[in-house]
């Protein structure tokens, strides 16, 4: 009886170093792993290396690092929607275990290949209407294909907000804009928005475009375009608004608008103000956010979370900047309240 005893608990420690053993095989089975992301970003520049430079430090954070357990390879779509789908045809052959599609144009480009793909999972950044592309039903719901991520722009709601705070007394608003998916999706929101809600009813947006070019130098020579419809708008509106697009976020249309206006421009990214693009004032949002937003749905597919549980999101954070001296400028009196906001985020 005592030697069964002894062999029964001889065979509980055998079981026991068997299971720490295989428990420490897997754990050094996953350690060894590396994982492969493909980041496709519609273009070079802001805002996409700077979501790009907080996704990946956020992976850094989580524990996924470049050149130890993480293969990243970058691309670039320079725009053109044809030239994504060329790039992402050309790494069909290899796998990624995520696709990070950085903006609209690389959004569309990865659905035109992968949507419905099961096997591929895709997390947007900084696209600008996921909803009306029909990649998701909707924000904070489970996703129904293979697509999740994170949206670009503040709501529309929230933006006229903060310019009928800032601009009590404007009527009508021009917007110049670049004739491609980004803003024609916006442009929709904007014109909802002063339809369906009455406390913008009074409001007059007078909407111009300018023809959406891809290729080197394309955000200053669309800029340039952009001159002539400044100055045929310039005596009817009250201010000018940043269209959400890729001339909308450079540096490039903020400085012709400043240049050729008579009228204050509301920006749609922090360099509109801070770095003395052109822009009086502006409610941004946080690049940093929607990296780290979509770093951690990134980290959750790793893990082996489906898709289907990563619900997408609008950008958590928003910031808030003024140029005093501008204002100035153009007679407009900053209420305090916007002060408090913007925080460090003054020029005098």
């Amino acid at each position: 009886m005592r030697r069964l005893k002894h062999l029964f608990n001889a065979c509980l420690v055998a079981l026991a170093i068997a299971l720490l053993i295989a428990d420490g095989l897997c754990r050094a089975d996953d350690e060894a792993r590396t994982y492969r992301l493909l980041i496709l970003d519609s273009q070079q520049g802001t805002p996409y290396d700077d979501i790009r430079s907080a996704l990946l430090s956020r992976l850094k954070q989580h524990g996924y690092q470049e050149h130890h357990n993480l293969q990243v390879s970058l691309q670039f779509a320079d725009n053109d929607i044809q030239q994504a789908e060329n790039i992402l045809r050309t790494l069909a052959n290899q796998h990624f275990d995520v696709i990070v599609a950085g903006g609209t144009v690389a959004t569309i480009a990865t659905k035109n290949l992968y949507h419905g793909n099961i096997q591929q999972p895709v997390i947007f950044a900084a696209a600008t209407d996921p909803v009306g592309m029909g990649l998701i039903s909707d924000f904070n719901v489970s996703p129904v294909s293979n697509f999740t991520g994170v949206s670009y722009p503040v709501p529309v709601k929230s933006r006229f907000k903060f310019i009928r705070r800032l601009l009590p007394a404007a009527k009508t608003l021009g917007l110049v804009y670049a004739d491609m998916p980004q803003s024609q999706s916006y442009n929709q929101w904007l014109q909802a928005l002063l339809a369906d809600d009455p406390e913008f009813a009074d409001l007059k947006i007078i909407f111009s475009p300018v023809p959406f070019i891809v290729g080197e130098n394309a955000d200053q020579q669309m800029a340039d375009a952009a001159i002539e419809r400044i100055r045929m708008l310039d005596g009817q509106v009250d201010a000018f608004i940043k269209p959400n697009d890729q001339m909308g976020t450079r540096k490039s249309f903020s400085k012709i608008v400043y240049q050729t206006a008579s009228k204050p421009l509301i920006g749609i990214v922090k360099d509109d103000v801070m770095a003395h693009w052109g822009a009086t004032a502006v409610v941004y949002p946080s690049h940093a956010s929607i990296g780290e937003q979509a770093a951690d749905m990134v980290k959750q597919v790793f893990e082996g979370r489906p898709i289907a549980d990563i619900p997408a999101e609008w950008p958590r954070k928003f910031g808030f900047a003024v140029d005093l001296a501008k204002a100035k400028q153009f007679n407009i009196t900053v209420p305090v309240e916007l002060l408090l906001l913007a925080g460090d985020n003054i020029v005098q």
